[in-house]
């Protein structure tokens, strides 16, 4: 690796802990170690399906693996045996209860990041519970109201950051500076309003550069490049994605999100 990049390196002396060693896990843990310096015997890996083949090259590195699964009845053991106050766990896995988590986390001292807001199983009360029950909205409003009676404050916990929701941010957060860079360059904007772009591109308000800049819409558009050896069959659909992961978000209830910046509802027609 170049020096310069070395020198970039984030050293962490505590314990990470991975929850689950799926696919996203089997790319992360390789990421990781290109920005932050750590022993491999300090990284612990916890999945209840274990895969020799991917495995094995990170055990030969150093790194633990434990057979184990974190269910509503094991949480606090299983995680208590691997990390503690100033260690860090990437919960990789899915279907465990965030609030619960989360709460264990911050209760420990311990760093947590994950990809999803979830629960032990979002399928239990799907026919009896009201359709905004079962939105993520619903569960975010839950974390809220958690996070709202802690009496102490804790480590950092970063939820729902990804690819997207997550990764695209900070893809987002760049374009608009680089948006605000061309448009200073090119003298697009001149007097007190050039001042407040400057301004806050060098705080990163990106809000309020947002609102100088005349940004309205942000269009986030994927492309799936995965290529299979078994080609598509016709008629066939074929899910690159998690099974479980879109099986539950092409059942759950649809929503859609209204900006502040919106004065007025849409029409609401009627039947």
């Amino acid at each position: 690796m170049p020096q310069e990049l070395v020198a970039r390196m984030i050293t962490f002396d505590n314990k990470i802990l991975f929850v689950g060693f799926g696919f996203v896990a089997r790319c992360t843990l390789p990421i990781l170690l290109d920005h932050i310096k750590i022993e491999p015997k300090n990284i612990t890996i916890i999945d209840f399906e274990p895969d020799e083949d991917a495995l094995r090259p990170w055990i030969e590195k150093g790194v633990t693996f434990v057979q184990d699964k974190v269910s509503p009845d094991n949480l606090g053991n299983v995680l208590g045996r691997h990390v503690g106050e100033g260690d860090l766990l990437i919960d990789l896995a899915w279907n465990i209860d965030c609030c619960e988590i989360v709460s264990w986390c911050h209760d420990h001292g311990v760093l947590y990041l994950n990809t999803s807001v979830e629960l032990w199983d979002p399928y239990e009360h799907a026919k009896d519970a009201h359709p905004t029950q079962l939105t993520l909205y619903w569960r975010h409003m839950n974390l809220r109201r958690m996070i709202s009676e802690w009496t102490e404050s804790g480590p950092t916990a970063v939820l729902e950051h990804g690819a997207n929701p997550g990764l695209i941010s900070h893809f987002t957060k760049q374009a608009m500076l680089d948006i605000a860079d061309a448009c200073l360059e090119e003298q697009k904007f001149s007097g007190q309003q050039a001042e407040r772009i400057a301004q806050y591109r060098k705080a990163h308000t990106f809000n309020y550069l947002a609102k100088e800049l005349g940004v309205k819409v942000i269009h986030c558009s994927e492309r799936d490049t995965q290529i299979s050896n078994s080609p598509k069959e016709v008629d066939e659909f074929v899910n690159t994605w998690s099974v479980e992961g879109f099986r539950e978000e092409g059942t759950t209830t649809a929503e859609m999100g209204w900006g502040t910046h919106e004065k007025n509802f849409l029409h609401l027609h009627t039947t």
